[in-house]
């Protein structure tokens, strides 16, 4: 039977190495973009309310009503200093925290109730190492982010396994995207690679193939697994 998937943040870096990946025989996979784009993916910003529902529903249609696999890979890493105005702090915690957690929340909720109609189903969420290790003195918002959906992951996979619903979770530590350049850039790459045994930050089609084994072949007792990926720059 034909494996169907919803990717979220499909339109570059890890979420299109993904789906660069996952496509091929026995899959039909649907992808998604925040904004304006020449693919065929399904635009929604997930800042706004009721979005996640939206594209749901229209990756539902155009997979002719079954999503076997979600994916939340969609999410942003913008600064908040600690310096800056309450309003303006504040605004990007509940920025980062809608799209990086409540979004993936609202999609996982969708997934597992779909699935149990149709006898099971696979959630992958792409958090980051910053879940584990925390982030930089600007980022609290979105380290915080990213252990709210391991959590999340670890919750779905122990209470709904006994109906063939997993859960899965990915932790890349720097992956050379457009967001992890610049974070490069701005903090010294020399001395962030140095903290890095591997010697190197990770590519998206090393994500994306953690991804694809967890979507296609990952055992059924994997679930609740948590991959990480970050050249031993933190090892739990």
């Amino acid at each position: 039977m034909t494996t169907h998937i919803l990717v979220t943040g499909s339109s570059r870096g890890i979420g299109k190495a993904i789906i660069d990946r996952l496509k091929g025989d026995g899959v039909r996979i649907v992808g998604h973009r925040s904004g304006n784009g020449d693919d065929d993916s399904i635009a929604a910003d997930l800042a706004e309310t009721g979005a996640p529902r939206r594209l749901w529903d229209e990756a539902l249609a155009r997979l002719e009503g079954r999503i076997d696999v979600l994916i939340n890979n969609a999410g942003i890493f913008e600064a908040a200093a600690l310096e800056a105005p309450d309003a303006a702090w504040s605004d990007s915690w509940a920025k980062t925290m809608q799209i990086n957690l409540t979004a993936s929340a609202e999609l996982c909720r969708m997934a597992v109730l779909q699935f149990r109609k149709i006898g099971g189903g696979r959630i992958i969420n792409i958090a980051s190492r910053a879940a584990y290790r925390g982030d930089s003195p600007s980022h609290w918002h979105y380290a915080a982010s990213k252990a709210g959906m391991i959590g999340m992951t670890k919750t779905i996979a122990r209470g709904y396994a006994a109906e063939n619903i997993l859960a899965f979770a990915i932790c890349p530590g720097f992956t050379m995207t457009g967001m992890a350049e610049d974070y490069l850039a701005s903090r010294g790459g020399d001395k962030l690679l140095a903290d890095i045994p591997l010697g190197r930050v990770a590519s998206p089609e090393e994500v994306a193939e953690a991804a694809y084994f967890l979507a296609v072949n990952a055992p059924p007792s994997m679930t609740g697994s948590i991959i990480d990926i970050n050249g031993a720059s933190y090892v739990r």
